[in-house]
């Protein structure tokens, strides 16, 4: 299939200003890209706190909605959304770490999950994937994508995608529970599940259940188990149940949902069908109602060698807390398979006093130099956060 390419260029030109909340923004369409400088400070990054020597800086601006995020080999870094409905192609051109281009691949509903493999690009809709081969040598041109499935649950309640490939060359694509708490696997039992499927979409299957909602998972760089966040089930008060991180550690397991939480809260509805030693306990229990989203490990050379091994967990933040919680990103350390502790690697994206969010974290991504890319789709914008030796050199 072929569809008309639309190309828009970020203008360096004309800063506006996210300080006021999403909804005030102006609902001007025809221009998907703002034309806006590089700069920072109505994105409140000199209110963040980060370890001594690290820097955050604007890498792309203007992506409205930014969400997950993928990395092309040539190093187009593309960029889904699930509101706004656009998929971006970003390009650094010259390699100063800063967007040169922004483009809006294609506009579709919900694109929300994409991943890239062997040069190809892949993205998911609620109920479709699509595939975009050989996607970098495309721009420019006539856009040309393969529909590889139309078959998932097309419910819109958790059901925008997070996919990736894992290291089995298997996409997994997950399901997310069509509600905040219930139980619908008897109409399809895809429903809470995280499924994984070959690159053309053949020989699925389920290979995790009870999951309300994943929108992050990765795989340990030794092990290669899977390791997924979980947003805990709503209205049960401000500080129950637990938001989760999970790993799979065999195929099929069962994580709980919709009968325990948090491996510890027995559901209301649910709890007496099935009891919590039924199921696998979290690998570790985050916050209530942090959201967490996007989650890697660290791999690269340069941040300090304790960084190394550690999770980065992407909490986008509560919407129905009576105090909000989240908006950070936070850091991991796991041990022979085990959480052993967590503590925030970046935060200030809340003022807790003015209880005013200037940034909601979204995906995680590491760049080949080692820095990381953030994704917010609150300030509809990327970061890199870099490491310089002393705290001299991060602020020249």
């Amino acid at each position: 299939m072929k569809i008309s390419f639309l190309r828009i260029t970020m203008a360096l030109a004309v800063v506006i200003s996210l300080n006021s909340c999403k909804e005030d923004k102006k609902e001007n369409k025809d221009s998907a890209v703002k034309e806006m400088e590089l700069d920072s400070t109505d994105l409140a990054l000199l209110d963040l706190n980060l370890p001594e020597g690290f820097k955050i800086e604007v890498y792309a601006r203007g992506v409205d909605g930014a969400r997950s995020m993928a990395m092309g080999d040539n190093g187009t870094l593309f960029v889904g959304t699930r509101t706004e409905n656009n998929v971006y192609a970003i390009q650094d051109t010259d390699g100063d770490f800063k967007a040169d281009n922004i483009i809006v691949l294609d506009t579709m509903e919900v694109p929300n999950g994409i991943a890239m493999r062997n040069g190809d690009l892949y993205v998911a809709q609620v109920g479709s994937l699509w595939k975009y081969p050989n996607i970098e040598e495309q721009i420019g041109g006539e856009l040309e994508k393969e529909l590889i499935y139309d078959d998932f649950p097309t419910e819109f309640h958790h059901g925008w995608k997070y996919i990736a490939f894992g290291p089995d060359d298997k996409l997994y694509v997950p399901v997310g529970a069509p509600c905040n708490i219930c139980n619908r696997t008897d109409e399809d039992e895809r429903f809470a599940t995280i499924s994984r499927m070959d690159p053309d979409g053949s020989n699925r299957e389920i290979y995790a259940r009870g999951i309300r909602n994943s929108v992050g998972f990765t795989w340990h760089p030794d092990t290669k188990q899977m390791w997924f966040t979980d947003n805990g089930r709503d209205m049960l008060g401000d500080d129950i149940p637990p938001c989760e991180l999970n790993t799979v550690t065999e195929a099929g397991q069962h994580f709980g949902y919709p009968f325990c939480h948090g491996g510890i809260v027995k559901d209301p509805e649910f709890g007496d069908l099935r009891p919590c030693s039924d199921f696998v306990d979290p690998a570790l229990q985050l916050d209530a109602h942090v959201a967490p989203l996007g989650i890697k490990f660290y791999t690269g050379t340069m941040f300090p060698a304790a960084y190394k091994g550690k999770a980065f967990i992407a909490e986008h933040g509560s919407w129905n807390r009576s105090k909000k919680v989240g908006y950070r990103i936070m850091m991991v350390d796991i041990q022979d398979g085990e959480a052993i502790s967590t503590k925030p690697f970046i935060d200030g994206w809340l003022d807790e006093v003015a209880q005013k969010a200037t940034g909601r974290p979204v995906d995680i991504l590491m760049l080949k130099d080692g820095s990381m890319l953030i994704s917010d789709d609150f300030g509809d914008a990327i970061y890199r956060v870099s490491y310089s030796e002393t705290a001299v050199a991060n602020n020249q």
